[in-house]
């Protein structure tokens, strides 16, 4: 990769498509400030996945369609019949349907909620399917573009999952690319997974007086939260747990009759995640039977899976990430191999090269209304973005060269 990268992004062709890209900034930057301007919540994203299509069509590509879980794709074929190379980033954002998603300017900030995750990610994709287009590249492999959702929370990685799955149009892909906010440096190669939980607990309720010593459901989830906290992790293990959310009861003087707890264990490693559900599970079974001989009446209680994202990796020396530093390197700047949760989870565990990198600029206050970007070297991004793409996809030379 290193003797032949250099040749490759010094083609003219390749030239004339990063050229159009620094033309074209102002324009990705609109694509990223309207596209956030569409709310997508979770597990409604309809209205941005339909925005999607009409700017990808726009851009130059044909055959755009909505998939059967709601991924937005375009195929941009290649010279050669072979696996493709998927370039995606998330229509999905964190905040819950009836936020105000209005972007604001602040001198040079662009400030809404989504605008860095990831309006960023799915502007940098049309960005570079206008310059492929604009600078005539030819690639070897196809190039299949997808706006996923389901990246965040609850959504469990439903569109990744389902594009990579045995039905998917990016099953079997060469190689998959997510670009997730903003930034140069940080590149994802390692997938954090993640089991979530919520702990239910029920009981006969009655009231806080005259049913006194009657089975409490909150009291038995404070004994649940209580052990875990005590016993964390060993820090070898490469595991956290965290208590998220918690709720329950009717009223200030009644015992509830029911209550909830959630839970988000992550881990580097599935045996890790194992032992992780296994303690949980102990820790509720424990704390049930202790309530259930203290008190009168019985509790029962469910624990439901309510996220699992599969933990995996993309080897360093992989073409993808050797792609992936070059073409970073050619924009200025170096990555930092990270660890974290992304799409590129799902498609790491079923055996596809996957890395997931910003889109350019900076940003800050991510999952908050507060959030803002700033497009200092925003276009680098879509640069490398596009290089990692030739490079991994590959590029034929016009008749009459070679």
């Amino acid at each position: 990769m290193e003797s032949t990268a250099s040749p490759l992004l010094d083609d003219p062709r390749v030239a004339r498509a990063a050229a159009h890209a620094r033309a074209t900034d102002e324009e990705t930057l609109a694509d990223q400030v309207a596209l956030t301007e569409i709310a997508a919540p979770p597990f409604r994203e309809t209205a941005r996945a339909a925005a999607m299509v009409t700017l990808l069509r726009r851009s130059g590509l044909t055959g755009v369609r909505i998939d059967e879980i709601g991924n937005v794709l375009a195929l941009r074929s290649g010279a050669e019949a072979s696996a493709p190379v998927v370039l995606s980033a998330h229509l999905d954002t964190v905040f819950p349907e009836g936020t105000p998603v209005a972007v604001a300017r602040v001198g040079d900030l662009l400030k809404g909620p989504g605008i860095s995750d990831d309006g960023r990610g799915l502007a940098v994709l049309l960005a570079v399917a206008r310059a492929l287009e604009a600078g005539g590249i030819v690639t070897r492999r196809p190039i299949l573009f997808a706006a996923t959702v389901g990246e965040e929370g609850l959504g469990d990685l439903r569109g990744v999952r389902h594009l990579v799955g045995a039905k998917g149009a990016g099953h079997g892909s060469a190689a998959f690319i997510s670009v997730d906010g903003a930034g140069l440096d940080r590149v994802v190669s390692r997938g954090l997974g993640s089991r979530r939980f919520r702990v239910e607990m029920r009981g006969p309720g009655g009231h806080s007086w005259q049913d006194r010593g009657t089975v409490n459901p909150i009291h038995a989830l404070a004994r649940v939260v209580t052990r875990l906290i005590e016993d964390p992790p060993s820090p070898e293990a490469e595991t956290s747990l965290a208590v998220t959310r918690c709720g329950g009861g009717l009223s200030i003087n009644s015992i509830p009759g029911e209550a909830w707890v959630e839970i988000d264990c992550r881990g580097t490693d599935e045996t890790d995640l194992e032992r992780s559900e296994r303690e949980l599970r102990a820790a509720v079974q424990q704390a049930l039977a202790e309530a259930n001989a203290r008190g009168r009446g019985s509790l029962e209680t469910a624990i439901r899976l309510v996220g699992s994202r599969p933990a995996a990796a993309t080897e360093p020396d992989a073409l993808l990430v050797r792609a992936t530093r070059v073409a970073t390197e050619a924009v200025g700047s170096h990555i930092i191999l990270a660890l974290s949760s992304t799409d590129a989870n799902a498609a790491m565990a079923v055996d596809i090269p996957a890395v997931t990198f910003g889109g350019g600029g900076q940003a800050g206050l991510a999952h908050t209304t507060g959030e803002w970007y700033r497009n200092v070297q925003g276009v680098e991004g879509v640069l490398r973005a596009l290089y990692t793409v030739v490079l991994v996809a590959g590029v034929v030379e016009p008749a009459g060269r070679g």
